[in-house]
């Protein structure tokens, strides 16, 4: 994910899959993360869902991921089975097709 940061920063367009799928298991909400800001390790890029109908593309704190926890308590957790099989593009547009991240 560092590495796609970098690439971004030096103004390189690239389009990478996913490397890694969050989600709150009791709250509906999911994170398609592709890179981390170079600058500000806090900081990663990729879709996001909050359960809303409206995922978008942007930012997000890794520290205020790791301090969410859904109506049962759970903490955000990582998709250790995902494996991202096509560019970030393609999951925005399949999310925004269907309201909502479908991976």
């Amino acid at each position: 994910m560092l590495e796609h940061g970098r690439a971004s920063a030096a103004g390189r367009h690239h389009d990478p899959a996913p490397v890694v799928k969050l989600f709150t298991p009791d709250a509906g909400a999911t994170w398609l993360l592709t890179e981390i800001d170079p600058m500000d390790h806090d900081r990663a890029f990729g879709l996001c869902d909050l359960g809303l109908g409206e995922p978008q593309l942007g930012y997000v704190s890794l520290g205020e991921l790791s301090a969410i926890c859904g109506a049962l308590g759970l903490p955000v957790e990582r998709d250790a089975a995902f494996t991202g099989d096509k560019p970030l593009s393609g999951y925005a547009l399949d999310a925004s097709r269907a309201g909502r991240i479908t991976a």
